[in-house]
Formats: C-alpha cells, sequence, structure tokens
C-alpha cells in the first residue's frame, strides 16, 4: 500500500468495502484498515481472504456474488454480525466487460454489463440500509465513472449513470436519517494487472483495437492528458467516507484529470 495515511481518521468505525480484492477497492480497503477502520473486504473471488489477511488488526474477508440479492444481503448481515454494526459502505464492484461500438453488443452482452456494473451497487445500498439506521446513520460511497461520456461501452456508461442517479435520489431520501449518499467518478486509472480478467473469454483483436481507440479517447478528453494513479483514486473516496465530507452528500466527484464525464 501506498500514499498518504491519516492515522486514527476510520477509527471507531465499521467499514464494508466490495469489490476488495484488487484494483481501487483492494487499495481502499488496505487504506481504510491503515486509518484505523474495521473493514470487512468483500469479493467474489476467494483470494480476497489474502488480502484481508494484508491488513491485519480488525479485518476479515467476505465471499458473495454482489450481482444477486442473497449476496449482498449475506455479506451486510456478516458485516454487522462480525464486527457490531456497519458505519461506511463503498460500493466498489463493477467495471466494463467488452469494449466495442453499440451495434455490436449482443443482448446477453449487454444484460452482462448491467448485472456487473449497476446490480451490487443497488442491492447493497438496499442491505446496507438497516445497518446504517440501527448506528444512527452513516455513509455510502458509490464508486461511478466518467464514462458516462465516452466511445465503446455505452450499456457500462448506462450502468454507471444509473449509478449517479441512485447516488442522487438515495442521498435526498435519507438525508433526515443523518445517512450520506456520495459517489466519485474515476477516469482512466492505471492499476496492476488483474488476477481475475474484466473479460472472461478474452478480447478478440477487434475488440483489442476497440479498446485502443477508448483508451485514445479517455486521455484526450482529460485536460490533463493521462491516466490517474490508484493512489489518485483511492484518496477522494476516503475523504468522502471520512468524517471531514460531514457536509457533503448527493455529489458525484469527478476524479478524471480535469474530464467531468
Amino acid at each position: 500500500m501506498t500514499g498518504a495515511v491519516f492515522a486514527g481518521r476510520f477509527a471507531g468505525k465499521v467499514l464494508v468495502v466490495t469489490g476488495a480484492a484488487q484494483g481501487i477497492g483492494r487499495a481502499v480497503a488496505l487504506r481504510a484498515a491503515a486509518e484505523g477502520g474495521r473493514v470487512l473486504f468483500v469479493d467474489r473471488a476467494d483470494f480476497v481472504a489474502e488480502v484481508a489477511a494484508e491488513a491485519g488488526g480488525d479485518a476479515a474477508a467476505f465471499t458473495a456474488d454482489l450481482e444477486t440479492w442473497d449476496g449482498a444481503e449475506a455479506a451486510m448481515r456478516h458485516a454487522a454480525d462480525s464486527f457490531g454494526g456497519i458505519d461506511i459502505l463503498i460500493n466498489n464492484v463493477g467495471g466494463a466487460i467488452r469494449m466495442r461500438p453499440f451495434a455490436e453488443f449482443e443482448p446477453a452482452q449487454i444484460d452482462a454489463e448491467i448485472r456487473r456494473s449497476l446490480m451490487p451497487t443497488l442491492y447493497c445500498c438496499r442491505a446496507v440500509l438497516p445497518h446504517l439506521a440501527a448506528r444512527g446513520g452513516g455513509t455510502i460511497v458509490n464508486v461511478s465513472s466518467n464514462a458516462t461520456r465516452g466511445i465503446h461501452r455505452v450499456p457500462y456508461s448506462a450502468a454507471k449513470g444509473g449509478v449517479n442517479a441512485i447516488t442522487q435520489s438515495l442521498a435526498m431520501e435519507l438525508a433526515a436519517q443523518n445517512i450520506r449518499v456520495v459517489a466519485t467518478a474515476p477516469g482512466g486509472t492505471e492499476a496492476p494487472p488483474r488476477r481475475i480478467p474484466r473479460n472472461a473469454e478474452g478480447d478478440s483483436p477487434a475488440e483489442r483495437q476497440w479498446m485502443a481507440e477508448v483508451v485514445e479517447q479517455v486521455t484526450q478528453s482529460a485536460p490533463m492528458r493521462r491516466y490517474g494513479t490508484i493512489e489518485e483514486q483511492v484518496a477522494p473516496i476516503l475523504f468522502l467516507a471520512s468524517d471531514e465530507a460531514s457536509y457533503i452528500t448527493g455529489s458525484v466527484l469527478p476524479v478524471a484529470g480535469g474530464d467531468t464525464g
């Protein structure tokens, strides 16, 4: 883990981080644990237990398929049972499976993109609500994307537009219950190679070309003309999760080098 650590920022807090086995989610969960949080690392990949072990202390792992209601409910219940409640949920599951022009998407592929990048956030937001209410309030941070304006991933863009809508609507609904709902919208981010590929079937030569076009578009759309680092994504997520952001709700913060999505 790299990046600034604010000692004790999450002391006394219980956090659930989804998609915690790799990428941004892994880094968020490890940093939150280093900052004093009691963290449940959730992922459908079994090796999430290895990642949680890196954190040590009050960290645990839970394996669940968050594309299902049963998986989301089980994860939240496990966190509450293990740690006595939940204060913060960070919804990080998602990611485009394929990059291709919309005319090339098959119906089943469209459905898969929506399930991957919308349903885990929708289900987990619903499943965590009784636990946050039992604490007298809390925070939900959704990880969206600036890909709501971009090429070759329209179903993924639609899913992330849905995440933005969940964030804004749920924030209005829950403010009176002392529950904040916020989001970041990351742009292109440099990350280590994935242990589980985004597309298990592998990319065709055409898809590799379409991916190259996406990288070009993302880079050129950002005034800073570069991809961000994992650390540059983790910092705003954890800021929004913390008490420092106590007067922020309903906001979707672009973290994309100036590309507002």
